[in-house]
């Protein structure tokens, strides 16, 4: 699927993390990618995140999954929603939705959320501290949009539910089969089924905050450090007062974090690792039988292409002209000469094709990726 008509440089320049848009059918053509059935099935997958969300009576319940088969016929005649994490993990047409919005950088992306919902169904009023493409796929779904929120937002008494106490729109939208609202961050918004076989997905951004950020960084140099690096003052001069922390001590305190904490290579290649962990790593994407380099080679010399697995994620880091760090499931790669291309290439593109002459180095790489699941030749994918 392609955009159509739809001017990238001025969304972002206009709109992105600014304010809502709604973009209608901005596809060449529009096919939902999955049936309900289907994502009732994932529904019922142990390792697929899975919600149920009821309303009766003004009162919001919320249901973890899995959900056993026949579980969503049974349920009474109120309106109710289930919302599937990361079905793009797991299914390559609903991952194929990714890539017209590769215009942000693949560590921003998180999954693709899909929601079914009955007549009147939907998660409540609320906010999101992410972007988000709300893409209608099957149905129609109302959409109200309210005022920009923050952590002093009023919210309702709820102990799995963060919705909205005072909801007030001042927008709303009808989203037909192919129609897309985008949602910057803290922009309250509600959704409404408008009839039964209602589908959305969800393409949510990344955003970590300073607190995950400070927290897990400063974890990970920690664990590299010394506990024989200590604070030393061979220039103590006498204190009128032995009481007070001085401020030459409290400079020398400070230098010796922020020395640590402000290594701009060390946390390149930190947040590298961090950002491409793979979202769930219980998972085990690993082929039953491992592949050789003696395979590589045949597989490229019929020209097979090759293709990422959906799950998986890929970015890097340039350091030079001819280096860079790639990183691919919180793994780090140096990469050098010719293997930057090769770096570069799997970074941009979801499925290609490689010469089959290529460097020791790079086929050593596919094997190691291919057998650790983030790759796959096309006659091998499932």
């Amino acid at each position: 699927m392609r955009f159509k008509n739809f001017d990238i440089p001025a969304f972002l320049q206009e709109y992105w993390q600014k304010k809502p848009l709604l973009i209608r059918s901005p596809w060449d053509a529009w096919s939902n990618p999955l049936e309900p059935n289907e994502l009732a099935g994932l529904a019922d997958e142990d390792h697929v995140e899975s919600r149920l969300v009821t309303q009766r009576n003004q009162r919001w319940e919320l249901e973890q999954g899995p959900f056993p088969e026949g579980r969503f016929g049974k349920l009474e005649r109120i309106p109710w929603t289930l919302l599937v994490q990361g079905v793009d993990h797991h299914v390559p047409s609903v991952a194929a939705l990714l890539e017209p919005f590769r215009f942000v950088p693949n560590w921003r992306v998180d999954d693709v959320m899909v929601s079914y919902a009955v007549d009147g169904g939907g998660v409540g009023p609320h906010f999101d501290h992410y972007d988000v493409f709300l893409l209608q796929g099957l149905g129609r779904r109302r959409w109200e949009l309210g005022e920009l929120c923050d952590e002093t937002t009023e919210l309702l008494p709820h102990d799995d539910l963060r919705l909205l106490a005072d909801f007030r729109a001042v927008e709303e939208w009808i989203l037909e089969p192919g129609d897309m609202l985008y949602v910057p961050p803290r922009v309250a918004h509600r959704g409404v089924a408008i009839g039964d076989d209602c589908m959305t997905y969800s393409i949510g951004f990344r955003a970590p905050s300073r607190a995950e950020l400070l927290t897990n960084w400063a974890e990970s140099v920690s664990t590299d450090l010394s506990d024989g690096d200590r604070y030393a003052d061979p220039d103590l001069a006498e204190q009128r007062n032995p009481g007070e922390i001085s401020s030459s001590a409290i400079r020398s305190l400070q230098a010796m974090i922020s020395e640590t904490m402000l290594d701009r290579s060390a946390f390149e290649r930190w947040f590298g690792q961090y950002s491409t962990m793979p979202k769930d790593p219980d998972i085990d994407w690993r082929p039953e039988e491992t592949i050789s380099s003696e395979v590589v080679l045949q597989c490229l010399a019929e020209s097979i292409p090759l293709v990422r697995n959906p799950a998986s994620r890929f970015s890097f880091i340039r350091e030079q002209t001819t280096s860079l760090l790639l990183f691919i499931d919180g793994r780090c790669y140096p990469c050098r000469d010719e293997v930057t291309a090769f770096a570069e290439q799997i970074c941009a593109s979801v499925q290609f094709t490689f010469d089959a002459q290529s460097s020791l180095s790079i086929i050593e790489l596919i094997v190691e990726l291919v057998n650790q699941g983030s790759l796959a030749f096309l006659d091998q994918e499932e």
